[in-house]
Formats: structure tokens, sequence, C-alpha cells
């Protein structure tokens, strides 16, 4: 009896060792994973200082790119996630005002964390959208970091975020990542990409395809706009927004009614905190049109309804 105990020890001895070993190793690969630093040269582009650019820079954000939705409603920051045994993730905040990004940030160091997710020490960002606004074109990309420019000052300071190390080793397993939300965009991106041009700004397809571009759409509703599962639990699961999907019986003005109102032409109303139509809203009739004409030309494809 003595002898089968002293085996299972030994044998417990040697998972627990193992575990601890492979925990050692996950913890070091998820820190060098955020840790990791790239050599940027980013493109050098002219930002504008005039009304109309930084009007169109506002409009960018309120309606398309969402800079608000984590950096909060004066661009103040906020705390995205905190689990204290985890993770706490903070969007900074963006203003000039005391901890904020604006009083020390240069164009370049705009440019780099928009366009290529990394900070001004060469740090892949965590949890941003860089992945979708690189594709934004050289006026666009210059009117937004205008209008960010611009906000007024609000004091704000927020902690530097913290990966504990149980979160270290989630890093290294890949917990945080998702096909449409990565959490160090940087990794993904081709960052020699040249801009990409933006169509005319007309009632075209081409021009619709631009503006979905650079909107967070593919985040629910899938990489072909086909349909996607729930981000989270207890949230619906995207809509398939092909022309085999609820659209396929809709007209363009049913499309413009449905973003003005946050209602379908079936009488189903859309929740605000899942699908942000009160933000499409503000687009403009061109841009809108735009968009239901670049949705019609998607092929059909069959996926969640």
């Amino acid at each position: 009896m003595k002898k089968v105990l002293k085996w299972i020890g030994i044998v417990l001895g040697s998972v627990v060792a193992l575990l601890v070993a492979a925990a050692a190793v996950l913890y070091v690969l998820g820190s060098t994973r955020l840790n990791k630093t790239y050599d940027l040269q980013p493109q050098a582009i002219a930002i504008p200082t005039g009304e109309a650019a930084i009007a169109r820079g506002r409009h960018l954000d309120e309606a398309l790119t969402f800079c608000q939705e984590c950096h909060g409603q004066q661009l103040e920051g906020d705390i995205f996630e905190d689990e204290p045994m985890i993770a706490a993730f903070y969007a900074p905040n963006l203003t000039s005002g005391q901890g904020g990004l604006g009083a020390s940030y240069s164009d370049a160091n705009y440019v780099s964390a928009i366009r290529h997710g990394v900070d001004p020490q060469g740090r892949g960002l965590l949890i941003m959208h860089s992945d979708v606004y690189q594709n934004l074109s050289r006026q666009d990309l210059g009117a937004l970091i205008a209008y960010l420019k611009s906000a007024p000052p609000v004091d704000n300071e927020l902690p530097d975020p913290k990966i504990m190390p149980l979160g270290r080793i989630l890093v290294a397993l890949g917990v945080f990542d998702s096909e449409s939300l990565p959490l160090i965009p940087a990794e993904k991106i081709d960052h020699q990409a040249s801009f990409v041009e933006m169509p005319p700004q007309d009632a075209t397809a081409e021009y619709g395809a631009y503006l979905m571009s650079i909107t967070l759409c593919h985040m629910c509703h899938g990489p072909e706009l086909a349909g996607g599962p729930a981000l989270e639990p207890g949230m619906p699961s995207g809509t398939n927004l092909t022309p085999s999907g609820e659209l396929g019986d809709w007209s363009e003005a049913d499309f413009i009614h449905t973003m003005r109102t946050g209602v379908t032409p079936h009488g189903h109303k859309l929740d605000p905190d899942f699908m942000p139509w009160d933000a499409y809203a503000k687009l403009t009739d061109t841009e809108l049109s735009s968009l239901w004409l670049y949705l019609q030309s998607l092929p059909a494809v069959s996926g969640t309804e």
C-alpha cells in the first residue's frame, strides 16, 4: 500500500511540475507577444486645419469609425474591461487635457496609432481597430486626426493596461482574440500597404464598398456580411446582409428608413446596444444609398438569417 501511495505521489508531483512548467512557458510567450515592438516609418500625411475637414472627421467618428464608443463621448477615455485576476484594459483619454494623449502626440504618432495600431514606443496597441482603420483614405485619416486634435481638453488620468500572469497565459493561448477583434491588430496589418484611394463621394456601390470597409459592420455580420455568431453571451447573432438574407425583399427606401428610425419594414425594432442604427442615422442620404448599392452587389451567400 505504501508503494502504491508513493507512486501516486510521484505521478501527481510530476503532473503538477509539468503544469507549472507549461504555465511558465505560456507566461513567457504571452509576455513576448505583448512586448513585441514594430519598427515603423509611417507615411507622412498632411493634417488639415479647416472647419470642413474637422467636420468631416467628426462625421467619420460619429457615424462610421465610432472612436467615442470606446474612448467616451468626449474622448476622455474609459474603462474597457476590468477583471482583477486577469486583465484591465483602458481606452485612453484622446484629448489634450491632463492624462490625455493629445497633449503629447505628434501627427506621426496619430498615424501610427490609428493606421498601424502601434504606440509611440513601438508596441502594439490592445483592442484597437487599426485593421479596419487602415482602410481609411489619406484624406479621411487626415480629417479624423484633425477632429481628434480639435477635441476640447478633458482632465482624466487613466492607468496603463494591466495584464496579470493568468492574463498573459491566456494571451499566449489566444483566448482574447477573435477573427473580427484581434487583441493586437498590429500583428495582422500589412504595415507596408499604400493608402487606399477614396472613390468620388457619389451614390455608387464603389463608394459604398469604401464606407463599409471603414465601419465595424464585419465584427457582427461576418467577413462576407453573411451573418456571424454572437460576440458575447446574451448578444444576438449578426444578420445576413447579402441578397439571400433579410434584406433580400427590402427596397432602398426600406433600408434608409430602417437606418433612420431603427424599425425594419416588418416592424422589428433594432436594439441600438447591438445594432447602432442611431449612429448610422447620421449618415447622409448619399452614403446610405451607396451602402445599399454595395450590399445589393454582394453575392448571395447562405448564412445566418
